[in-house]
């Protein structure tokens, strides 16, 4: 699926809709559902994943978790998750970071939705079947996202 942005409003409906699809097309499942964003910096990865949290009721602020690596939010909309986590994988060397946070746990969690900004900086321990967006950032301000739902 391939979707244009011309603007922040209109990238909030692309994560809804996305959000909709992702969370009926895997209602059963046994595992975390994750979703892997790439992109240059600055193309939209954290507004996308703000519009998710918003999607599923976070109230508190959704910030890059840039320095901190993963930031965990309580979800008020539950579709069956307790917990939105969201990392960005960007100042990681290898996978073995990842997995000194508690990575396995995470994703073996049915009750997790995990988001991971740069997710070609750990793409050896990326579940095979995660959804992946790649968004692209042209000269006149719109976002192309690039949506694969597995």
């Amino acid at each position: 699926m391939q979707k244009v942005s011309k603007n922040t409003k209109e990238t909030i409906q692309i994560a809804k809709v996305f959000l909709e699809k992702m969370l009926r097309s895997k209602t059963k499942h046994d595992k975390a559902l994750v979703v892997g964003l790439s992109g240059d910096l600055g193309a939209g990865k954290t507004t996308f994943i703000q519009a998710v949290a918003k999607h599923l009721g976070v109230k508190s602020k959704v910030n890059s978790p840039t320095f901190v690596i993963m930031k965990k939010y309580r979800l008020k909309k539950s579709n069956g998750f307790k917990y939105l986590f969201h990392l960005d994988a960007y100042r990681l060397k290898n996978e073995k970071e990842l997995l000194y946070l508690g990575w396995e746990d995470i994703i073996n969690n049915t009750e997790h939705l995990v988001f991971v900004e740069w997710p070609e900086n750990v793409s050896k321990i990326m579940p095979s079947d995660s959804s992946r967006i790649h968004i692209a950032h042209s000269k006149n301000k719109q976002r192309h996202f690039k949506i694969d739902l597995t």
